[in-house]
């Protein structure tokens, strides 16, 4: 009497797959059917991103030191955040007039729950902070969110760097913030436009004006003032006051004070109103050809950046069609080409596998069934492979891609190995006297 072989695992799972030979092809279908539609719906990125869940807090107090707004905004700022749950680190930069902390929340903390933590403890901490200052934080974007750039180019000369930087900020960033995926439009370049009024100290002297009432005076000049409702022929009409400033006129002609003899001081006696570029401190310039204006778009945090990437682009399309003539939308940065490639790369890497390896069974078992079974079991395995992933939130990327892609190999190796393997049991088993075999 012959010892019984043992039957593993395996066995087993093989022997039942070969007795239910049709359940199990639609068990490998919903699978594959599965592992495609997770392919399809995961994010998808040309980088992985591995930046920590972290809130960026921006504050701006103008015309102060980097010492000062240390003392009066970063610090008080970083140490009521220190208290906030699930806070690993934070850091505090501080320039002249800005403040940076950075709040970094432990791994796996979802990203709008630290938003609306640090919302809280700002709240908080805003009575420590100088009159006037107000923290903002920053968008729902890390810092593999910056997925597109572009340049605004006039070829016919007919608007300067202002004119353009004012198209940028007030026109194109608000058109693309609009687009679904998109978290923030950040302008460079050009020169912000800006209503600049230049006092004579001395005249300011000679009225005697002190300087904190001109800055008071335009402050207050530039609003609107409500009223009450009057009745006229049966309708209620509303009264308001309409003090906004429209031009340089409107800012020349704010009065000061009042003369012994009934006449106003104005700003424009006392002061040069004009337009100008506020103070910058970086240039943007495309291929040499001198300075220009642009946009870098920062995708929405957990986003598909193929998809955002072609919205933008339909976005793009749109708005160049309202722009003034001769003023053009170039891309100068566009990370979906990088996408596209690597997923090519995939592409082409398992037709190459599969191709191969069904020539080189066939030719050394010359059997054409068997040259199948890779063609077969290459895209499953490669399907199944981004189910975990999509479940687990991870990024399609170049390093995932690439992952599978070698993976490609050792998955050839075992089919080559598994099917002559069979094939030589069945050899052995006929030689025993087993069945033919179709």
């Amino acid at each position: 009497m012959q010892p019984t072989e043992k039957v593993g695992l395996v066995g087993h799972v093989i022997a039942a797959c070969a007795k239910n030979r049709w359940l199990a092809l639609l068990v490998v279908a919903a699978l594959g059917i599965w592992g495609a539609i997770s392919m399809r719906n995961g994010p998808l990125d040309a980088i992985p991103d591995l930046s920590d869940a972290q809130v960026i807090v921006f504050t701006e107090w103008p015309g102060r030191s980097p010492d000062l707004v240390e003392d009066q905004i970063t610090y008080p700022s970083s140490s009521t955040l220190l208290a906030a749950p699930k806070v690993k680190a934070v850091r505090g930069q501080s320039f002249f007039g800005l403040s940076f902390v950075y709040v970094v929340f432990e791994d796996g903390t979802d990203i709008y729950w630290a938003r609306s933590r640090v919302m809280e403890y700002l709240n908080t901490a805003q009575s420590k902070l100088p009159d006037g200052v107000t923290p903002s934080i920053g968008p729902d974007a890390t810092g593999a969110g910056w997925v597109y750039q572009y340049a605004l180019v006039d070829y016919t000369g007919k608007h300067d760097l202002a004119e353009l930087r004012s198209l940028q900020d007030w026109n194109i960033r608000f058109a693309l913030e609009s687009v679904p995926g998109v978290a923030e439009v950040a302008s460079v370049g050009g020169f912000v436009k800006q209503y600049q009024v230049n006092v004579d100290p001395n005249k300011l002297r000679s009225y005697g004006i002190p300087m904190n009432k001109v800055i008071a005076a335009v402050r207050e000049a530039n609003q609107e003032v409500g009223g009450r409702t009057i009745e006229i022929a049966g309708h209620e009409q509303m009264i308001r006051g309409r003090g906004y400033v429209k031009k340089l006129s409107d800012l020349e002609s704010i009065a000061l004070k009042v003369r012994d003899d009934g006449t106003p001081v104005t700003l424009a006696d006392v002061a040069e109103v004009q337009f100008g570029p506020d103070m910058r401190r970086g240039v943007a310039e495309l291929n040499g050809q001198g300075e220009t204006v642009g946009g870098i778009v920062v995708m929405r945090y957990g986003e598909n950046a193929l998809n955002v990437i072609d919205r933008v682009d339909r976005r793009m399309e749109e708005i160049e069609q309202g722009l003034p003539e001769g003023v053009h939308l170039e891309t100068t940065y566009d990370r979906s080409g990088l996408i596209r490639e690597s997923i090519q790369t995939l592409r082409h890497t398992l037709l190459e596998e599969m191709l191969v390896v069904s020539i080189v069974i066939f030719l050394f078992l010359l059997h054409a069934r068997s040259a199948l079974i890779p063609v077969l079991t290459l895209p499953l395995g490669v399907l199944l492979a981004f189910i975990p992933m999509y479940y687990q939130g991870l990024t399609i990327s170049i390093m995932s891609l690439g992952g599978i892609a070698v993976a490609i190999g050792a998955m050839v190796d075992a089919s080559i190995i598994l099917i002559e393997n069979i094939h030589k049991r069945l050899e052995l088993w006929q030689e025993e006297g087993g069945r033919e075999t179709r």
